[in-house]
């Protein structure tokens, strides 16, 4: 199945997402349409708020890259109940997109590396450390589960500019080539 992804403004995006447990409902199954819908969308990460669940759960899928960034190629990867427990002090500036926020993209500030505990789809509980495109994907995917969208991670006069747009979408004007709900 391929879920609509839910844009910008629908109240999921702002709930804190609630931990899960291995006994979730259908969660193989869960898992196999998101990376259906990422797939579709053309996105690398998708986090279940986006698909309207507020759980913690994400998913990401860098092997999209591979042709550009090889070591990429086999970096497919879900992260249940995570918990990013340290933040490099050293940032990076870039831009960022989001299936949740389509047609727009902003730069935005992030820790170079995280080290984030989570399970995977087998409840294997790992801690492990990325640098990187992949720490800013995990950031911007935890942010989801955390109620934040990336552009209330840019500054207040930025914002202001695209104020009109992320209007817009909360309207319902919407234009992108996938599913989506408001």
């Amino acid at each position: 199945m391929i879920y609509p992804i839910v844009i910008y403004g629908n109240p999921v995006l702002r709930k804190k997402a609630e931990p899960i447990s291995a006994d979730y409902p259908a969660l193989n199954t869960l898992i196999d349409d998101m990376f259906k819908t990422l797939t579709k969308s053309g996105g690398v990460g998708l986090a279940a708020p986006q698909i309207g669940l507020s759980i913690q759960l994400f998913i990401l899928d860098l092997s999209v890259m591979a042709d550009d960034e090889p070591q990429y190629a086999n970096f497919k990867k879900v992260f249940i109940n995570p918990e990013i427990t340290e933040f490099s002090s050293e940032t990076e500036i870039s831009e960022e997109g989001c299936l949740s926020v389509p047609g727009l993209s902003e730069r935005v500030k992030r820790s170079l590396s995280v080290t984030i505990r989570y399970f995977d789809e087998n409840w294997q509980e790992h801690t492990e450390t990325y640098t990187g495109f992949p720490a800013r994907a995990i950031q911007h995917e935890y942010d989801h589960l955390l109620g934040t969208v990336y552009v209330d991670k840019i500054s207040p006069i930025r914002k202001q500019l695209i104020g009109s747009k992320l209007t817009a979408l909360t309207k319902g004007k919407v234009s992108c080539h996938y599913k989506y709900k408001n």
